[in-house]
């Protein structure tokens, strides 16, 4: 396993190479100009080209990307134009939120999607078959902007059940003490719990938003991984045993099947992490995605660059992570590793 660990880490420097140059000339051809943006529409050309040499864009490409990769080797991504904060300090804030909502919906979602697909292969051709069709195909179907305006316009306008999506926490909340970030966990650690119920309320809507947004690959993957381990001749062996269907099915059937579903699951984190920027912009969630979507209005690269190296980085993470869990599910990768 330390092997394939090693092996791994070797790939990740040109990957993490590769997102720096790319998003670096990308951030370059955007249409916009920030030196155009912030002298405002009365400014001189004399005024503008002062900005410009001040925020070192009147220099060549190559010496900018020199200046910005020396900037990256010391943990510093620079400053935002439009709010003159580190942008590290922003995306440090701001990730928590992120991280907390994806988060919880992809674990919403893992509860119900993996019983779901479970039940379907068990109950081939039953209406718990045909129930994870439409769930799978409904959640393909809807896109998630349209799905969060809809439980916000049902649960929120129509029902009055959810409170209103102003954030992380309402007007009358208080935020816990920053310990992780993660406001259930430091509210829960402090003992707080009128913010924990205050938090927990704020994320149900934007949780099942990305919750219904994910169920449809993971309940898809799991089903059809679970119809070809059940027609496998071990699987006809243990029943023919004498064993119960409940030690067939979870002992035997759904290990052997979770090395699919586990890829299925990283995958379908990193879609999260892109979906969520329309969530928290629905949601006015203050996360790094509606943070980066401001900035690249605005025609700010230094955010826009750091969210892209961050996501970079975060889903490397990830790979490595699911890499480990094939390990501990099946010991075959680790003696092929």
């Amino acid at each position: 396993m330390l092997a394939t660990l090693g092996k791994r880490f070797l790939t990740v420097i040109p990957t993490l190479v590769g997102v720096v140059i790319v998003t670096f000339l990308l951030t370059r051809v955007l249409p916009g100009d920030p030196a155009v943006y912030f002298a405002g529409p009365a400014a001189t050309p004399q005024s503008i080209a002062e900005i410009r040499k001040n925020l070192g864009f009147d220099k060549p490409l190559p010496e900018q990307f020199m200046r910005y990769v020396g900037d990256l080797a010391q943990g510093n991504f620079g400053n935002s134009l439009s709010t003159g904060r580190s942008v590290a300090t922003e995306i440090k804030s701001r990730l928590p939120a992120s991280a907390e909502l994806t988060l919880l919906g992809l674990i919403v979602s893992i509860l119900i999607a993996v019983p779901l697909g479970i039940f379907a292969a068990v109950k081939q051709g039953s209406w718990i078959d045909h129930t994870c069709r439409v769930v799978a195909t409904a959640g393909v179907s809807l896109p998630v902007f349209f799905t969060g305006l809809l439980l916000v316009y049902l649960f929120y306008y129509q029902l009055g059940w959810s409170p209103a999506p102003v954030g992380r926490l309402d007007a009358f909340a208080t935020a816990p003490p920053d310990i992780t970030g993660f406001y259930l966990i430091d509210s829960l650690v402090t003992g707080n719990w009128e913010t924990f119920r205050a938090a927990l309320a704020q994320l149900i809507l934007p949780a099942m938003t990305l919750a219904i947004f994910s169920l449809a690959p993971i309940a898809r993957m799991t089903r059809a991984s679970m119809l070809a381990v059940l027609a496998s001749d071990f699987v006809r062996t243990a029943r023919a045993s004498g064993l119960n269907d409940r030690t067939v099915v979870i002992t035997y059937a759904f290990r052997n099947a979770m090395l699919p579903v586990v890829t299925t699951l990283g995958m379908v984190f990193s879609f999260l992490l892109g979906a969520n920027v329309l969530v928290e912009k629905v949601f006015a969630w203050p996360g790094i995605g509606s943070y980066a979507v401001e900035a690249l209005l605005q025609s700010d690269f230094a955010p826009v660059q750091g969210f892209v190296l961050t996501m970079a980085v975060m889903y490397v993470a990830l790979n490595l992570i699911i890499d480990l869990l094939y390990g501990f599910i099946d010991p075959r990768v680790r003696l092929e590793g």
